[in-house]
């Protein structure tokens, strides 16, 4: 987060383009990101507890994740895709999909 940003500031919650996704103290990062049509993003897990990457009505459907272990998922279709982790479902991400 830039200096002097705070979190309810929009600069702060902005999407972010790129094709990766930490998972890393109980939080996805960058929770919201954007991407085109056809891209992969790869969700990796940097904690010690295992996470999921699930889409509650989509595509998003990972095995767990144990420390280390990466999930990918290429997008066919534009959209927004909001997900959770199902083991901890305070975590939570958004990829929105650009044609």
């Amino acid at each position: 987060m830039p200096a002097g940003a705070r979190a309810s500031d929009p600069a702060a919650q902005a999407p972010v383009s790129g094709t990766t996704v930490d998972i890393r103290n109980f939080a996805f990062s960058p929770a919201n990101l954007t991407v085109r049509v056809g891209t992969t993003v790869a969700w990796t897990n940097r904690d010690a507890d295992a996470h999921t990457v699930v889409s509650t009505n989509g595509p998003l459907h990972s095995p767990t994740l144990n420390t280390g272990d990466t999930y990918k998922y290429t997008f066919a279709k534009a959209g927004s895709y909001s997900y959770l982790c199902s083991i901890h479902p305070f975590m939570v991400g958004t990829v929105v999909v650009t044609a």
